[in-house]
Order: structure tokens, then sequence, then C-alpha cells
């Protein structure tokens, strides 16, 4: 199954995007900022963006881990 390896919000708030600022902006839509706090992995598209944002790549961001 694959996980985040950091706190996506969290990470992102330190950057100056806070969920506020991320849906105002229309950056990222309030279902895709729902499944990360649930901890489910959004789509590629905003997996695309969070790894823009942050500066990391893919591998930095999540993990699989055998259930």
């Amino acid at each position: 199954m694959l996980k985040y390896k950091i706190d996506v919000l969290e990470e992102l708030k330190g950057k100056g995007y806070t969920s506020y600022k991320l849906r105002k902006d229309k950056i990222m839509g309030e279902a895709q900022i729902q499944k990360i706090r649930q901890g489910e992995i959004a789509s590629k598209e905003t997996l695309n963006t969070i790894c823009k944002l942050l500066q990391i790549q893919p591998g930095d961001l999540l993990e699989y881990v055998d259930d």
C-alpha cells in the first residue's frame, strides 16, 4: 500500500501554502485536500503539483508499505 512519507499539508503550510490559499488560488481542490488529510493518495495531477510546490521527487513523497 502506498502512503505519504511526510505530512504533506504541514510541509505545504511551511512553504506558505495553507489549505485556504490552495483552494482560493485554485492550486488544489477541496476533494484532493480532504484525501491528503485522510492519508489517501491524491490524483496524479495533484501529486505533480505537490512535488512542484515542495521541489521534491515522488520518492520523497511516497513509500510502499507491505500490508
